[in-house]
């Protein structure tokens, strides 16, 4: 079987609620805002890249700018991480494969990117989930083209959760090195935290 064309969406439009009005997608990561670090990370593959974007957040347009990505307004990201979906796939060709990437893994290069694209085209009729090295389930995901009309479905701040759930059978798992999917900073004490470890391995 062939694989279909494949495609990184990025969904970057969520409201970072619990950042104590920081925004974590324009914290910097490697002398750079995360969501262009993580950009950056997803034209490395050479794939097509699309961002989903808030209205109202400018410096996460203004981190991205220049960058060759199709960029998609979601007119109301409050309804949760389903509108930045349904905004993305409403843009891309229904018979192109999707990598679904939150834009929130600081850790995430462009090396474990290939990677999903590379199992995708080995297995292009399963849905790849990306675990850390222990076999934790994190993210990216990728899904083929089958099941957009799930995703096109889904509700709410659950992301595609359900689609994994109604095709489980359908799942193959592909673990990245250390907790590269699975490392999501989420309040300012993540962010420190995990600057630290970094500083102590003598990273970032």
């Amino acid at each position: 079987m062939t694989a279909p064309p494949l495609v990184i969406l990025i969904l970057a439009a969520g409201a970072a609620r619990r950042m104590a009005g920081r925004d974590k997608l324009t914290e910097a990561v490697a002398g750079q805002p995360l969501l262009r670090k993580i950009t950056l990370a997803a034209l490395g593959t050479g794939l097509p890249v699309t961002i989903a974007l808030p209205p109202d957040r400018p410096d996460r347009w203004a981190a991205v700018q220049g960058l060759a990505v199709d960029r998609v307004t979601v007119a109301h990201p409050e309804l949760g991480m389903s509108a930045s979906v349904k905004a993305g796939l409403t843009t891309l060709p229904p018979e192109h494969a999707v990598l679904l990437l939150l834009a929130d893994l600081p850790e995430i290069d462009s090396r474990d990117l290939t990677q999903m694209a590379q199992a995708q085209a080995q297995y292009p009729d399963l849905i790849l989930r990306a675990t850390s090295a222990e076999g934790v389930p994190g993210h990216p995901v990728v899904f083929p083209p089958w099941a957009r009309d799930g995703l096109m479905a889904i509700e709410g701040d659950e992301g595609a959760r359900a689609v994994l759930r109604a095709h489980s059978d359908k799942l193959r798992l592909i673990p990245l090195p250390g907790r590269h999917a699975t490392t999501d900073l989420d309040t300012p004490e993540d962010w420190a935290g995990w600057r630290a470890a970094q500083g102590a391995s003598g990273g970032e």
